[in-house]
């Protein structure tokens, strides 16, 4: 199961693009509300989540994925309970995809020393010993990172490619139109 956490102030590209490319790609996921049942982005957009961060199960997670956006990514960080889901994911070697400012969630932490990681410009002093790399996706380890709302669709082909394979990522590229 993946989960993209949702909290107000989260950036609609980076969460939406990335839920509609992987339910495409037939990958199970859930959006997961830290606060509320309707969760209103950055820009206003209101989105209702599939469940509440206190009911699912670290155990059943393959991938975490933390979209940017402000305060939605500080909102994120400030919560004990995606606190835990990280710590956890990280330990027991799983996905964590993080794109725009939320990368800095994991810098913070110290989840980034020597991991290649890219996040919104100006964000860069957060990913504390990462190796800051200027590529729109970064694949390094167990973590995806990207830049931002722009590079949405590009880190959620990256996520498909990691899950079920290149072919399929690039099935999808051309079905949405994305390449020539």
């Amino acid at each position: 199961m993946v989960y993209i956490f949702l909290a107000d102030g989260f950036e609609e590209i980076e969460a939406i693009t990335v839920i509609d490319v992987l339910r495409r790609a037939g990958i199970e996921l859930k959006t997961v509300s830290i606060q509320n049942e309707m969760v209103t982005g950055a820009h206003h957009i209101p989105v209702k989540a599939d469940c509440f961060i206190d009911s699912i199960k670290a155990e059943n997670m393959d991938m975490l994925i933390l979209p940017g956006g402000m305060p939605g990514t500080t909102n994120l960080e400030q919560n004990e309970k995606v606190q835990e889901l990280l710590k956890y994911a990280v330990d027991h070697n799983k996905w964590i995809a993080a794109i725009c400012a939320a990368p800095m969630i994991l810098g913070n932490k110290g989840y980034l020393k020597n991991v290649q990681s890219i996040c919104y410009p100006g964000f860069e002093k957060y990913l504390k010993g990462a190796v800051i790399q200027d590529n729109r996706v970064n694949v390094s380890g167990k973590f995806i990172t990207s830049k931002g709302p722009g590079t949405a669709a590009e880190f959620a082909f990256a996520i498909v490619s990691i899950l079920k394979g290149e072919e399929l990522a690039n099935k999808l590229q051309q079905t949405m139109q994305y390449c020539n």
